[in-house]
Parts: C-alpha cells; structure tokens; sequence
C-alpha cells in the first residue's frame, strides 16, 4: 500500500538539474571565464570567454594592420604622384623624344599631360590597392571563424568569370584607357584624329575620352573602341600649304616668290614664336587638269601648324595677287577670286 501510495514532491522534477551549472573555470580567479561568468552569468559565455577573447583580438588585429597598409600604400602612391607632378620622376611619366608636348606651351605643356597622367594613374592605383586590402583581410577574418573558404572562393571565381563576360566591353575599355595612359599616346590639349572623330582632347579617362571638333561638338568616345590614334601634338607639328596656280604661270618666278613671302611671314612675332625651323619650298606637288600646285613646308611646334599655315596661305595669296600671277579659274575646294578670263 505504501508503495501505491507516493509523495507528491516525488512527481516533481528535480529543480537543482534545471538551474544553470557553473563551470568550473569561473572559480579560477583572474581568468577570462571567470570575468565572463560574473559579468553575464552565462556558462556558454564563459566556457568560450577564451576563444572569442582571442578571436576578437585576431579580428581587430587584421582590420587595424588592413587599415595600416592601406594608409601606407596610399601614401607611397600620393607621393610617386606628387613627383611626377613636380618633375621628380618625370621618367615614369615621359619621354625623351617629347621634348614639345601640348599647345605649344613648351615645358607646361609637359607639365599639364604629366599632372593629368600622374594623377589618373594614381587614382586607379588606390582604388586597386584598397580593393586588395580589403578582399585579403576579408578572408583572413573569416578565417578566423572557422569559415570554409573554398566554396566562397569558388562562387566568388563563378560570380567573376559571369560578370566578365557580361562587362567585357567595360573591361576593355578600362584596359585600354590604362594602357594609353601608360604609353602617353595622347592627353589634354593634343590635336588627334580617332578615326570616327577628331579634334582637341578635352578628358582622358579610364573608359572615356572626350574630344571637341573644329565645330564645337563634344566626341565621347569609349577606349576600347579606338583602333589608331593619329596625334598631331606630339613633338612638333608640320604646316603645309598648297598654292594652286594656272597652267601658264611662270613656275620658277612663282616658286621664288612663295619662298620669299614665307621666309618674311614667319619671321614676324605674331608667328615668329611658333616656328621651329625655316620653310621649305618643295616645289610642284602635283600637276592636274585645273592647275598646278606648289607646296610649301614649315615645322612648328605642337598644335601651331593650323595657325602658320593660315597665316602663310593668306601672305602668300596677297603676294600672287600683287606680282599678277595667274590662279587656276577652279580648284578642288576653292574658288579663284580672280575673275575668269572671257
């Protein structure tokens, strides 16, 4: 009967298994468990009080070695670019046979494409460096979690491999850009011909180069698609005149005179400062139907060459005008201002 017969308190669960037990590495006075145990009560926590004390202290210790290599990759390249800026590594930058860059500016010239080159190189410079810093401390911290990483490195190479064919006219043009940077086939102020479109170069950027016509239109030309570059500004420039004359003209007076009336011109100071060397009188240049033409040659400095050759076709004009030497009635592209012959 007694055994029929129990206690209540006998049904009830023992209450002394349901309270939280405290591990023994918190009665260990100065230890991290310890701490742990006191300030949460948590037996969880302070069973892992050394592994995230020292997985924090992992972490922190990557994210500041991340932000210090960082700042100092930074630095160094800031300074690379301030050289070249100031002409202290101007061989990184450029060449020797450029000697006359730009406008016609002489040594700012140089100095403006240097400054412009140096400064986009080194902007893409610190964007590669901090995106490096970054994916390396990236998967150090998961490391540091006992994160698995080659299936993150898989997905990561699958995720790369689609967005590259997906964006590899981007890709393209990025590496173009970076490659015209680096071998200074062109900057601001230099007169190209890119096939498509031609003109003054106003930006070179990484994916796009913006160009401003003789009408004043704007190009925006993406990199990747730019198969030749005709530069007109590098190292000197070549004015070139044609002088179309009739078929009865006196050649050799009319050479004499064309050579004459250029060597005066260039030798005022409106164009004097543009001229790199004397004119050169090549003589007949071709012998057609409507006429004969003469060709006259002057080397000047870098995107001059349009300025002296106005200059000289307009002198030389005048010159045949006043001596009466007779101009052909019609000329490819030109109407004779002298009144045709009955």
């Amino acid at each position: 009967m007694n055994e029929l017969v129990r206690s209540p308190m006998s049904a009830l669960p023992d209450t002394e298994s349901l309270l939280p037990t405290q591990p023994e590495c918190s009665t260990e006075p100065g230890t991290w468990c310890a701490r742990f145990y006191e300030w949460t009560n948590n037996d969880f926590l302070a069973r892992s009080a050394d592994t995230i004390v020292s997985t924090t202290m992992s972490i922190a210790l990557i994210v500041l070695l991340a932000i210090t290599a960082r700042f100092l990759i930074h630095r160094a390249i800031n300074r690379i670019v301030e050289g070249a800026t100031n002409a202290r590594v101007s061989r990184l930058f450029t060449r020797g046979p450029r000697a006359h860059h730009g406008n016609g500016n002489g040594n700012g010239g140089v100095s403006e494409r240097r400054t412009q080159r140096a400064r986009t190189i080194g902007s893409v410079l610190r964007s590669l460096s901090s995106a490096v810093v970054l994916v390396i401390a990236s998967v150090m911290v998961l490391a540091e979690f006992n994160v698995a990483l080659g299936p993150i490195l898989a997905s990561a190479g699958i995720v790369g491999v689609a967005v590259g064919f997906g964006a590899q006219n981007l890709v393209r043009d990025f590496l173009s850009g970076m490659f015209m940077l680096l071998e200074d086939q062109y900057g601001v102020g230099d007169i190209v011909d890119l096939g498509e479109a031609g003109g003054v170069v106003e930006s070179v950027g990484l994916r796009i180069t913006a160009l401003r016509d003789i009408n004043g239109t704007v190009w925006y030309v993406r990199n990747g698609e730019i198969l030749r570059v005709g530069n007109k500004s590098q190292g000197y420039g070549v004015a070139v005149v044609d002088l179309p004359l009739a078929h009865t003209a006196d050649i050799p007076e009319a050479t004499a005179l064309a050579g004459r009336t250029a060597v005066e011109r260039v030798a005022e100071k409106d164009i004097a400062e543009s001229v790199l060397e004397a004119p050169d009188v090549l003589g007949v240049e071709r012998v057609g139907p409507e006429g004969i033409t003469l060709r006259i040659t002057v080397k000047v400095r870098p995107g001059e060459q349009f300025t002296v050759q106005r200059a000289l076709n307009a002198a030389i004009s005048d010159a045949f005008e006043d001596a009466g030497v007779p101009r052909p009635a019609v000329f490819p592209g030109l109407t004779s201002n002298r009144p045709s012959m009955p």
